[in-house]
């Protein structure tokens, strides 16, 4: 068990909170919480990736600043969810990439925009400023860009794979086969659904002001279904492609067009609105995170679908092969940054839904007992 001044601020503020219940009502955080009577840096890490950040149980606690007992929950929480992106990342050195996020995320983005421009204008010489009978793939062909993204893809898919079950053995899940299924799909109904971005009285959270609204539920929403259909439209040419031999580019009202504006609109709207939200936000709940990792992501998930809704319109014209670089050059980036930065915490949730969806059926911990105990 790791000992760190994120995990033994948290257990203060949870011992604390154990010991009022005020809150109890406010999410699932509170109500885990009352099975234990201890806390070691597992449930902790568990607790932490229960919160949503919602702000209610601070603008409700009577110890939160300035009283003495200086209580800030979300605080807390959010501080060592950060520490544990870190400590489950793969490979372990690459956990420290999650301490400067926005700042590598700049630095990559640039690098990799650089080399597409670069290689894609050196590769295509006098015709990078031309239009192309086949559209994008006149510039960079259809083999290229799957082994490229192929190699990369594979390599997140293992980094994030890894660390989905470093997370998943510190919950002490047992294998997917013995799973209490109806369990699971409670917690994943919790997520998709994200209930507890309600304030426990189903009025929204207190974010971005003390004053509830839903707004934050809404916009995580239009991010994330606009991430899914970006994916189906994704898939649907994939499967297009091989399984009915019809290449790239498709028209307006094939399958990969529908899916692709309605998830690019979805992915302008809702990192857009989090990133205003986040901006007007109070302070105080959110703690001393690096800030730069949320911007990041939502930056990168909107430069994602603009540029892709751009390239949709010029695909045609002599400006395809600028904005198919630095559209890819943007695409490669959030693929990069996915095991190290904002998007792993989606995964660590659902767990985390799932483990509370067990806890509540039986009443009784999961997290955090020892091996002893487990036998007994």
């Amino acid at each position: 068990m790791r000992s760190t001044d994120k995990t033994t601020e948290a257990a203060r503020v949870m011992s604390i909170c154990n010991a009022c219940r005020y809150c109890e009502g406010h999410c699932a955080v509170f109500q885990a919480m009352e099975l234990r009577l201890e806390f070691n840096s597992d449930t902790l890490d568990y607790l932490a990736n229960l919160c949503h950040n919602c702000g209610a149980c601070y603008h409700n606690c009577q110890y939160a600043p300035p009283h003495e007992f200086q209580l800030n929950v979300p605080a807390a929480m959010a501080e060592l969810r950060q520490e544990n992106y870190g400590v489950y990342a793969w490979p372990g050195f690459m956990g420290k990439l999650f301490a400067n996020n926005g700042l590598w995320v700049s630095f990559l983005s640039i690098v990799v925009i650089t080399l597409f421009l670069g290689g894609t204008a050196i590769l295509t010489g006098d015709d990078f400023f031309s239009a192309h009978d086949n559209a994008f793939y006149g510039v960079i062909s259809h083999d290229v860009l799957a082994a490229m993204f192929g190699a990369v893809g594979g390599f997140v898919l293992l980094a994030l794979l890894v660390s989905i079950v470093k997370f998943w053995r510190t919950m002490n899940l047992p294998s997917p086969f013995r799973l209490d299924y109806p369990r699971v799909m409670q917690g994943i109904k919790d997520a998709l659904s994200l209930k507890y971005l309600d304030g426990g009285n189903g009025q929204g959270c207190s974010y971005p002001s003390e004053t509830p609204s839903m707004a934050r539920r809404w916009f995580h929403q239009m991010t994330f279904w606009g991430f899914m259909l970006c994916f189906a439209a994704t898939s649907s040419a994939t499967v297009l492609h091989y399984g009915f031999d019809l290449p790239a580019p498709y028209g307006y009202l094939s399958l990969p067009k529908l899916f692709g504006i309605l998830g690019g609109f979805g992915l302008i709207v809702g990192p857009a609105g989090l990133l205003i939200l986040k901006a007007r936000a109070d302070a105080a709940p959110k703690g001393k995170t690096n800030k730069g990792m949320d911007v990041s992501f939502l930056v990168l998930l909107f430069l994602t679908s603009l540029t892709g809704l751009c390239l949709m319109f010029v695909r045609d014209t002599q400006y395809v092969g600028v904005m198919l670089s630095i559209h890819l050059g943007v695409v490669m980036t959030l693929f990069l940054s996915m095991p190290y930065g904002k998007f792993v915490h989606g995964f660590y949730r659902l767990i985390a839904l799932i483990v509370f969806a067990v806890e509540k059926n039986d009443h009784k911990q999961v997290v955090g007992v020892c091996s002893d105990k487990k036998a007994a």
